[in-house]
């Protein structure tokens, strides 16, 4: 068994898609009309046929819920790795993403917390 597909909550699924993409430089693999939303899920560049992020509509009251409180509590609600977290940190503050943790050492690991801008807040992690 493997995860073949994760999902977070957003309030928007084309501002989401343009963060997803254009900022942090995941790659769109399906954008599939399903009714009132879509199923969008994008990848790593780095693994094309790896796991997909469903940029899932917050839209039941449920869902807003979980994603309010979770950001208001500073708790990110997924992890991505990353290379280098200082390089990525300064990448991303030069595309103008807001962070709410610098880069800070916590053992063997090094973690930043961002907004992504769509209710969340999310961990970048270098091993």
């Amino acid at each position: 068994m493997k995860i073949i597909v994760t999902s977070i909550f957003v309030e928007d699924q084309d501002k989401a898609l343009e963060f997803y993409s254009e900022t942090l430089g995941f790659i769109k693999k399906h954008d599939v009309p399903t009714g009132e939303f879509r199923w969008i899920t994008l990848v790593s560049p780095d693994d094309e046929d790896g796991t997909e992020l469903l940029l899932e509509p917050n839209d039941h009251p449920a869902a807003k819920e979980y994603q309010k409180k979770l950001f208001a509590e500073g708790i990110p609600v997924t992890m991505f790795g990353v290379a280098n977290v200082h390089k990525e940190y300064e990448r991303l503050m030069k595309h103008g993403v807001k962070f709410t943790m610098e880069p800070t050492e916590m053992g063997e690991i090094t973690i930043a917390v961002f907004d992504d801008t769509c209710g969340n807040l999310i961990q970048i992690a270098q091993k």
